[in-house]
């Protein structure tokens, strides 16, 4: 009875204290300052910013994947394959652009220098937090165990766009605890991974768009199982893009002249069927904005090209045809194109919004939140109170 009740008793200590280095790690982690966000408030301004105006149909479009998973040594390997293995797979299916975006992890391109983006996926938390970061020299490695306010994910956009040239924010759908006040508060970054879930609405995108926060979209297989038909070559993007080196990607990536695309899995497995229909994808013939009409046309007739806006509402709908337009009036703050094919394939467009050309370039990056100093304060000592008292608590268990 005496050993058993031993047990007991070593069994709860072990516990209490995994709990409690838990808490000391959480809060350790937890650091960060407290922001003031600007409130939400629609794009407004006498101009629409039109991310197709340097179209160029003598060289679009460029397919391209930038969320892509290797082979990498350690714990943290989510492929089997290397990345030139990877890179094999996707060329077969049409790609011209294929970026390695490993968890904290800078991987070289496996044949050519010359096409080598220094891109990685940062994020080591537990409510996959995750970012893709473009045009960095070094991966920073702080991360939130728990990024549970959005004060913390605008630290993290904070500390990354510090050391990097652009960010995007990925799977949203697919992070814990991202709400959609948080998606109307957060910025800083300029692109939004969008396809991220089932749905093909990407209605995370609009609530960001509708409380002002603008950013292109890119929608990326996030490959992790190039050996499964239905993991590659489902979501793609096509660039209007003069070759596939970093400095024209960027460039291109930063104007916003590509669309996005949701791919079925053509063939089910079989793979012969699947590489023929990729090479055979309804495209985008031309887009742009003529006075304040947007407008579209595709190579084939879609089931239907849906206009949406403000609050995801929808403006516009046009079935059956291979063109669409819609003029947008004063009080439309931005919209955006979806292309839906009778065979399961759907187009994204990016936003067009509105804005003032004397005062930005673009709606990009017009909410910088500011450091609350007293709030930061009294956030940050009460985590260190709480680490004292779990660092207290921890030392009387042990020497109980």
């Amino acid at each position: 009875m005496q050993i058993f009740r031993k047990t007991i008793v070593i069994l709860i200590k072990t516990l209490a204290i995994a709990l409690l280095s838990a808490v000391m790690v959480m809060t350790v982690t937890g650091v960060s300052p407290v922001y003031d966000f600007v409130k939400p408030a629609p794009f407004s301004g006498p101009d629409i910013f039109n991310p197709y105006r340097n179209i160029d149909t003598s060289f679009c479009w460029k397919r391209a994947n930038f969320h892509t998973h290797t082979r990498v040594e350690g714990l943290l390997n989510e492929c089997d394959y290397r990345a030139d293995e990877v890179y094999r797979r996707l060329e077969r299916f049409g790609y011209d652009i294929v970026t390695f975006s490993n968890h904290n992890e800078l991987t070289e391109h496996p044949f050519d220098p010359r096409l080598q983006v220094n891109v990685y996926e940062h994020g080591y938390n537990l409510f996959k937090y995750h970012k893709l970061v473009f045009g960095c020299d070094k991966v920073n490695r702080f991360d939130h165990l728990v990024p549970l306010f959005a004060f913390q994910k605008q630290f993290q956009i904070e500390l990354l766009e510090k050391d990097s040239d652009f960010i995007q924010m990925n799977h949203p759908l697919r992070t814990i605890g991202m709400s959609r006040r948080q998606m109307e508060a957060l910025s800083g970054y300029e692109i939004m991974e969008l396809d991220s879930g089932k749905s093909t609405e990407n209605e995370y995108w609009d609530w960001a768009l509708s409380a002002g926060r603008y950013s292109f979209g890119l929608a990326n297989d996030d490959l992790h199982y190039p050996d499964i038909s239905r993991c590659i070559a489902v979501r793609c993007n096509f660039l209007c893009c003069p070759s596939a080196e970093y400095e024209d990607i960027r460039e291109t990536l930063l104007d916003g002249c590509y669309y996005s695309m949701r791919i079925p899995d053509y063939g089910k497995g079989d793979w012969a069927v699947k590489e023929d229909k990729n090479r055979r994808l309804p495209y985008v013939r031309d887009i742009g904005l003529r006075d304040s009409t947007i407008f579209i046309s595709v190579s084939q007739i879609a089931d239907s090209i849906k206009v949406t806006g403000q609050n995801h509402k929808t403006l516009h709908m046009q079935t059956d045809a291979s063109k669409a337009e819609y003029s947008m009036r004063t009080e439309d703050s931005y919209a955006r194109f979806t292309v839906y094919f009778p065979d399961g394939e759907v187009i994204y467009s990016n936003p067009f919004a509105r804005f003032d050309s004397d005062s930005a370039e673009s709606p990009l990056n017009q909410c910088e939140p500011e450091i609350n100093i007293s709030k930061t304060i009294l956030f940050n000592l009460m985590l260190l109170a709480i680490l004292i008292l779990a660092a207290a608590a921890m030392s009387r268990i042990i020497r109980l």
